[in-house]
């Protein structure tokens, strides 16, 4: 039954549910309530309306398990990248056990030129856990780069849904009109922060922007 709640799920990214993801699947669910956060300092926060509508953080250097890939939506993209990690977080590993589940999963996009569209490659990062930053396990899928991601200094929104293109783009340019004209951002390189598992119907996300070094 587990299993085909999330062939349904997968089916809304348009991707097709491998066999051989049960397994994965049961055991992040047995899981699901232990989810490490990613280390941050947070430098500020904006309100509007007494609400926060937005925060500066400051993430310190880790190591990250990373896939990239380029599939025609970016949903497929993340959707088959997060089952190579899946896999690797469950058993597929070095030490051949469950690692343990960090949040968010980051999604690392890039606009054309003109700013209208998603570049077709997408980056998605897993942090691992504090036990394994030292020695991170290797990875039995090639694909998978375990990386150390330099310190990162970001700027974040809140947002709650399925993350398409079109939420991506629309979610961007809200923020740009919340922030105004700064150049001290990237323009070209976001990152959508998951906080949730695509089941939850609105499940909370964040676009984060980049500051520049």
């Amino acid at each position: 039954r587990l299993f085909a709640h999330w062939e349904a799920v997968a089916s809304t990214h348009r991707v097709s549910l491998p066999r051989d993801m049960a397994g994965p699947i049961a055991q992040m669910a047995r899981h699901s309530q232990a989810r490490e956060p990613v280390p941050y300092v947070s430098l500020s926060q904006h309100g509007k309306c007494e609400e926060a509508a937005y925060e500066e953080r400051q993430y310190p250097a880790g190591k990250w398990a990373c896939v990239t890939r380029g599939e025609p939506l970016y949903e497929q993209s993340i959707s088959m990248s997060f089952m190579k990690l899946m896999r690797y977080i469950c058993k597929e590993n070095s030490v051949g056990c469950y690692l343990g589940m960090t949040v968010p999963v980051l999604n690392e996009i890039h606009l054309t030129k003109d700013e209208t569209e998603l570049e077709r490659e997408v980056v998605t990062a897993y942090y691992l856990p504090g036990e394994f930053q030292q020695n991170p396990p290797v990875p039995m899928d090639p694909e998978i780069q375990i990386t150390e991601r330099a310190p990162l200094r970001v700027i974040t929104r809140v947002f709650y849904g399925m993350t398409t293109e079109e939420t991506i783009l629309r979610e961007i340019s809200l923020f740009w009109e919340l922030l105004g004209s700064t150049d001290t951002v990237l323009r070209e390189t976001y990152i959508v922060a998951s906080y949730e598992n695509p089941s939850i119907p609105q499940r909370r996300n964040e676009i984060w922007f980049i500051r520049r070094a």
